[in-house]
């Protein structure tokens, strides 16, 4: 662990319990001349001393995280990117590990700006075309349920744990099949009958609260058939369960974000369901996450198993933090899920030498990378695309590209770091989060000039790489 200095931190900490320095001290079993070094950051806070907090006063040890910081610290400089005057990322960084409640209320008056922004963009688009006095459409609840998933880094205990024992109930001898045990369950403990057809084409699953009615696409193979199951199982037994985890800020005042996060976590829990904590990470390790081997022992997916890769992460028994996307040809992010900190700007796109844009060209076959970010932290990335839809001549499919990534420490536990020189800091692409947020100078595939320091123009010099920037 590197030198991590939280002194305001601390005594944010200690205030609010309402603890003298003496106190906390004691309570720590540390020297009171030690804590206020600590506190002043003229020592850095140790592990040993994280776990005394943790123990002593119940301190979610996350606040003091480095991924906690390192996404705080991408959400100010997504923030600041227009600012009057360039903020420097020590500067940054100082605030996300000393005042962090200061840099969150900076990134959420940012997203409010940016909600108001298109509420605005919206209303004038309608008076401007349609004055029928229809609502305007409110602000991107799916970026509210994105970061309530973030903020409970992708995992769910009681959700995670409720389908695992739910699992193994379905694993006892004579249960049949998964999609048969959980029709059976539905229809024994719930009333619902399962109907299998296409009176809805362009639906895997419709439910009929009426008739207690559940009807899934003829189209679906088994384990599609056992996620559709379990979603639905997931939002009548587990309905109180869910209804607590969203009840709470933010998704109080969004009823679509609301909706949103509830079907989100019946899908997490048919997913835990189908790949059931225990017996999934004991496989992942022995398998060193080789995710086709994966896919083929269990049944499922390759996408199903990237992203029940990034939520192993039950306290006591975590598996690699991973970080999930998926993308289109465009550069649509239409899934992120992150069990640490790694993310992508809203600003300006994502960056053209990512490995998982390079996947288009190759279909199906699992491209590694180890990209490196402009804070020096270094990744291991694969990336494969993805086809769903019918299989049938002029039909319409849907390609995505899956990026499943981890810091680089994590590394040598897969399969996928073999061949690579984890060593040498050379081997890694250089990428960002986004043209306009990214501060290399010497970037080829520049799109968009860096916000955060005026353009250097020269009519006398042409460059190799696209826009140069005034020195600091």
């Amino acid at each position: 662990m590197k030198k991590t200095f939280m002194g305001v931190r601390l005594r944010k900490l200690r205030a609010e319990r309402g603890l003298t320095q003496a106190a906390l001290a004691q309570a720590l079993g540390l020297s009171p001349s030690y804590l206020n070094q600590l506190e002043q950051n003229q020592r850095p806070l140790t592990v040993a001393v994280l776990l005394k907090i943790h123990k002593t006063l119940g301190v979610d040890i996350q606040q003091f995280s480095e991924d906690e910081e390192a996404r705080l610290v991408a959400g100010m400089q997504e923030a600041l990117a227009d600012a009057p005057e360039p903020v420097a990322l020590a500067e940054l960084k100082e605030v996300a590990a000393q005042m962090p409640a200061l840099g969150r209320a900076l990134v959420a008056l940012y997203r409010r700006h940016q909600q108001a922004a298109d509420r605005m963009e919206a209303m004038a688009e309608r008076l401007g075309d349609d004055r029928s006095g229809a609502a305007a459409p409110r602000a991107m609840p799916f970026e509210v349920v994105r970061d309530f998933f973030f903020a409970h880094q992708n995992h769910f205990d009681a959700v995670d744990r409720a389908a695992e024992r739910l699992a193994a109930e379905a694993q006892a001898p004579g249960g049949g099949t998964l999609p048969d045990w959980l029709a059976q369950r539905l229809a024994q403990r719930h009333g619902v009958r399962v109907v299998f057809g296409d009176e809805a084409r362009d639906s895997k699953r419709s439910y009929a609260p009426h008739s207690r009615t559940l009807h899934l696409s003829a189209r679906l193979d088994a384990s599609q058939q056992a996620f559709q199951l379990g979603t639905q199982l997931a939002l009548l037994e587990l309905a109180g369960t869910i209804e607590t985890l969203t009840e709470g800020a933010p998704l109080a005042d969004d009823a679509a974000a609301r909706q949103l996060a509830r079907i989100g976590l019946a899908n997490y829990f048919a997913g835990a369901l189908l790949l059931p904590y225990g017996s999934f990470l004991q496989a992942a390790e022995a398998l060193r996450y080789d995710i086709e081997m994966l896919a083929q022992r269990f049944g499922v997916g390759f996408e199903t198993v990237c992203h029940r890769l990034s939520t192993l992460q039950r306290p006591g028994a975590p598996g690699v933090p991973f970080f999930f996307v998926r993308v289109d040809r465009a550069g649509n992010i239409s899934k992120r899920q992150s069990a640490t900190h790694f993310h992508f700007s809203r600003t300006g796109g994502t960056c053209p030498l990512w490995n998982v844009y390079e996947a288009f060209g190759q279909p199906e076959r699992i491209l590694p990378q180890l990209a490196r970010m402009p804070d020096g932290r270094t990744y291991l990335w694969i990336a494969r695309t993805v086809s769903h839809g019918p299989r049938r001549y002029g039909a319409l499919r849907r390609t995505f590209s899956i990026g499943l990534g981890c810091d680089i420490r994590h590394a040598p536990r897969l399969v996928y770091a073999k061949g690579l020189d984890l060593g040498d800091p050379d081997a890694a692409t250089p990428i960002g989060m986004g043209c306009k947020v990214c501060e290399r100078p010497e970037c080829p595939q520049r799109a968009f000039p860096f916000v955060g320091r005026p353009l250097a123009v020269d009519m006398h010099r042409s460059r190799f790489t696209p826009y140069g920037f005034a020195e600091p």
